[in-house]
């Protein structure tokens, strides 16, 4: 594969004016000369754009910022935090659903796949949207950073306020595009496992983000996660 597969119509459309074709054209000859070279990369190629295929611009309500996918077996399908059905819920995911209990009383699900927040205008997004197998942030800095900084640009001038929740560093470097008089920051640590202690476990996002879309004439977000159907066993 020589070439990305194309963005989401919408997202496309908004894109239209800030993406480096250049950029984008090279992104896409790295990726096939890492599968070229025997390279198992994370997400599927048909999964790379799912957060941006289950969450149209004008849906957008939330966007949470991850860094990069999962480089484990099966668990990365283009949503940050998020893993496919069956898969065993990472310690990261576990503190989120560990604060959304604190915050909003809502029991941890027995699965880790987040699409019933996508589907509700929760961008889904990670910095990075690909990943060589078993080497963390292994493609950072080739060229995806282009492409999602002008989607939270994007989402950020557009006249809908929003809630944008920036968990660690990383995530935080995003954070000058938004305008803070209109939209909601929420920034605290990230929620892995070695830092969540450090200001994510208490920071209560769930529902300060539903009070000020709530404050602002928009629907607040149901965190709580249905069961699958699936007959999967409980995987935690």
């Amino acid at each position: 594969m020589s070439e990305l597969l194309p963005l989401p119509h919408a997202w496309a459309d908004a894109l239209a004016d800030r993406i480096d074709g250049a950029q984008m054209r090279a992104l896409a000859q790295f990726l096939a000369a890492e599968k070229a070279a025997g390279k198992r990369i994370f997400p599927p190629d048909a999964n790379i754009y799912r957060a941006l295929a289950l969450t149209p611009p004008a849906a957008v309500r939330a966007v949470i910022l991850g860094q990069d996918p999962y480089h484990g077996e099966g668990q990365a399908h283009g949503l940050c935090f998020s893993v496919q059905p069956g898969v065993r819920t990472p310690p990261s995911l576990r503190n989120i659903y560990k604060e959304m209990q604190a915050d909003l009383g809502i029991a941890p699900a027995g699965h880790g796949h987040l699409d019933h927040w996508a589907r509700q205008g929760v961008l889904l997004l990670n910095t990075v949207l690909t990943v060589e197998m078993g080497r963390a942030a292994s493609h950072q800095g080739k060229g995806w950073e282009m492409l999602t900084d002008a989607i939270v640009r994007t989402v950020a001038e557009r006249a809908a306020p929003t809630v944008f929740l920036l968990w660690g560093a990383h995530a935080q470097r995003k954070a000058g595009a938004i305008d803070e008089t209109r939209h909601l920051v929420i920034r605290s640590a990230h929620p892995s496992p070695l830092s969540a202690h450090g200001g994510f476990l208490g920071s209560r996002p769930f529902s300060r983000a539903n009070a000020f879309l709530e404050a602002q004439g928009r629907a607040a977000i149901d965190w709580a996660l249905p069961p699958l159907e699936t007959d999967a066993p409980r995987l935690l």
